[in-house]
């Protein structure tokens, strides 16, 4: 009698998730474009329901809000020294290196290499993230080690694989150069040139980096032909039968938290344990922050390692629910052997579907912005 009564209830938990399946697809497929480009133009509180779980704190996706830090006529002096800092070579110990030679302008404030390439040709762990919208940033860089940008600024210069920058001696070598006193004077009222003040100017310059106005933004404030019907029916896929909302919400599209997507590599050539290597707590074992959406089109390789140049190839990973690699023997009771996060499911999506939803990433992804290089101080 519990066999039959097991049986049953398995068929009942199989039917029920087939149901819930047909129920998602079904929400991809009930509205035509110009419905749901009416459904979209309303206010967000009007919206349908995203699909997320019980215990994900989300926020509904919006326009980009102002900066608090761009065109403050306090702040500029500050900006203008952090600009000047940032792209001069002579803040790496060979000076050859400036920030601005993984954060190219030209390339969205990344570098479109797999890692970045730093002292004496030396090869970075990680992928180059954007700059973009750093001010709205909780954590910075993928483990989250750094909780400001004034922490962020100084790590890259003293790390021995990028600038190679003894920070105790910096202060010296730029007090060396006349040229950089009156910026130093008109940012903090003395010449004093310090590491902090350093850190300080480089994370104010940062703070202003934002995209153009995109099509999703256009949009979302009132510009009901702003996106194309692709991009719309991809809207719709991003917040209901793709899940991303789970992770990619609010303004920014993330949660600014960290998740295990299964591509630690654990025991394997390019294993990175991630946010465990701060945190030393297992569950953060192949955990990594959640980057912005905003501008992801032009800012690939993409994921930690920079191993995925195909967003196509991306998408199908989301699809199958992704990585969830099975320990090795030698492996199998290792206490640190992550596990894929459970918020990832297989989706069933088309390829049209997986089309779609590029187009949405591209109607968050804006004209290049060109941003001329300053005249270094002399």
């Amino acid at each position: 009698m519990k066999t039959r009564q097991n049986k049953s209830v398995n068929i009942i938990l199989i039917l029920a998730t087939l149901l819930w399946c047909g129920f998602i697809t079904y929400q991809r497929s009930q509205y035509t474009a110009d419905e749901l480009r009416e459904i979209y133009s309303k206010p967000s509180s009007e919206w349908p329901s995203p699909n997320v779980d019980d215990d994900i704190a989300w926020e509904e996706i919006a326009p980009i809000p102002p900066s608090p830090y761009k065109d403050v006529d306090s702040l500029q002096p500050l900006v203008d020294l952090g600009k000047v800092l940032f792209f001069d070579p002579r803040l790496s110990s060979s000076e050859q290196i400036s920030c601005s030679s993984c954060h190219d302008p030209q390339l969205s404030w990344s570098n479109g290499r797999t890692v970045g390439i730093g002292h004496d040709h030396q090869l970075g762990q990680r992928n180059t993230p954007s700059l973009f919208y750093t001010w709205a940033g909780k954590s910075f860089f993928w483990d989250g080690r750094a909780n400001s940008l004034e922490d962020q600024a100084k790590q890259p210069v003293a790390n021995p694989v990028e600038m190679h920058q003894g920070l105790d001696d910096l202060p010296a070598k730029l007090d060396q150069i006349p040229g950089y006193h009156p910026y130093f004077e008109e940012a903090y009222g003395d010449g004093q040139i310090t590491v902090d003040r350093i850190a300080s100017a480089l994370a104010y310059f940062q703070r202003t980096l934002e995209g153009r106005t995109s099509d999703l933004d256009k949009f979302l404030k009132g510009k009901k032909d702003a996106m194309s019907d692709e991009a719309l029916r991809g809207l719709h896929l991003f917040r209901t039968k793709a899940r991303c909302m789970n992770c990619h919400n609010g303004p920014f599209l993330t949660d600014n938290r960290f998740h295990n997507l299964g591509l630690h590599y654990f025991g394997r050539k390019y294993e990175d344990l991630g946010r465990y290597n701060i945190t030393k707590d297992t569950a953060d074992v192949g955990k990594f922050k959640t980057p912005t959406l905003r501008e992801v089109m032009r800012t690939g390789p993409w994921m930690h390692n920079g191993l995925f140049g195909s967003m196509q190839g991306i998408m199908n990973m989301y699809d199958h629910g992704m990585a969830r690699p099975k320990p090795r023997p030698e492996f199998k009771d290792d206490p640190l052997w992550p596990t894929t996060s459970e918020i990832l499911k297989p989706l069933g999506l088309t390829q049209e579907e997986k089309e779609d939803l590029m187009a949405f990433l591209e109607s968050m992804t804006t004209t290049i912005y060109r941003m001329p290089r300053p005249e270094l101080p002399q």
